[in-house]
């Protein structure tokens, strides 16, 4: 196995399209195992730790670039007011020392639809942003999964960055797992609102083929949600919320839940969310407007 190590993202980016199957490693907190256990044996190792433009983050416009390695612990450090759902999303990341190495574009790479920060780029409508010695192009996150760990990445491209847009109203996240930390998520969902379009995101996690949104439930929210007052909507539209949501996921039974408790467990997230959402609209909606 050949192990590439550039130290600079043009060196990266003419290694990767000279050597278009090697696969890039940053933590390693995924591409490790699956080497560990044999579910692959990659030609090369790009190691891209020594590339300083992949782990910086900085203002794009009114919103964030957020560089691909810029770790899980950095990004609860330095983004709780710009992406409060991806610093809840990064605290419920495994152990500290994975979350230490662990990094968006990771999670973007592997592309398990149970990877804890698609919900989050979902529902913001973040764009991933690729690039290869034939230049960049920025995917919106609805568009970037395929299939079960398959993507719009070309073989030559790497992923440099996530574009956060301005956060205008509150962000949650939630996930369900087998017990409280270091748990591949049975399903998990994020909820954003955006005062300024009045406009909501969703974004549903370990609940389809790929992480998906629940459009239905954004047109209903987005019409019934109180957008002046922030009133605490009625019983019937928190439930029927949930129930669209649930609706929009397209489970399979696994050894961490069945389908049936997935949709059961969206549901509930989605009511909670919104709750969550309600109260959170009250105290900053003024300054998020």
């Amino acid at each position: 196995m050949d192990f590439l190590s550039p130290s600079t993202l043009d060196e990266a980016l003419q290694a990767k399209s000279a050597h278009p199957e090697a696969v890039p490693i940053m933590g390693g907190t995924d591409v490790m195992v699956d080497i560990n256990f044999d579910r692959q044996r990659p030609p090369a190792l790009l190691d891209l730790t020594r590339v300083p433009e992949l782990a910086e983050w900085g203002p794009d416009g009114d919103g964030v670039r957020l560089g691909a390695g810029v770790s899980y612990t950095r990004i609860m450090k330095d983004l709780p007011e710009s992406a409060p759902a991806l610093v809840k999303a990064s605290r419920t990341v495994a152990s500290p020392q994975i979350r230490n190495r662990g990094t968006v574009g990771g999670n973007l790479g592997s592309a398990s639809p149970a990877g804890d920060v698609h919900p989050f780029l979902l529902a913001t409508d973040a764009r991933v942003e690729l690039a290869s010695v034939r230049g960049e192009r920025c995917v919106p996150a609805r568009e970037f999964y395929l299939s079960p760990r398959k993507t719009v990445q070309q073989p030559d491209e790497l992923i440099t960055a996530v574009l956060l847009p301005a956060r205008t109203g509150p962000q949650q996240f939630a996930k369900i797992g087998t017990r409280n930390a270091m748990v591949i998520a049975v399903t998990s969902f994020s909820l954003v609102l955006d005062a300024a379009r009045r406009t909501v995101g969703t974004g549903l996690g370990a609940a389809a083929p790929t992480p998906v949104r629940a459009g239905s439930a954004e047109e209903f929210l987005a019409a019934e949600f109180d957008w002046e007052g922030a009133r605490m909507p009625s019983k019937a539209t928190v439930d029927h919320f949930g129930e669209l949501v649930a609706a929009a996921a397209r489970p399979i039974d696994d050894q961490r839940g069945s389908a049936a408790y997935r949709r059961h467990a969206l549901a509930v997230m989605a009511r909670r969310a919104l709750s969550w959402s309600v109260i959170d609209y009250r105290k900053e909606g003024v300054r998020c407007v």
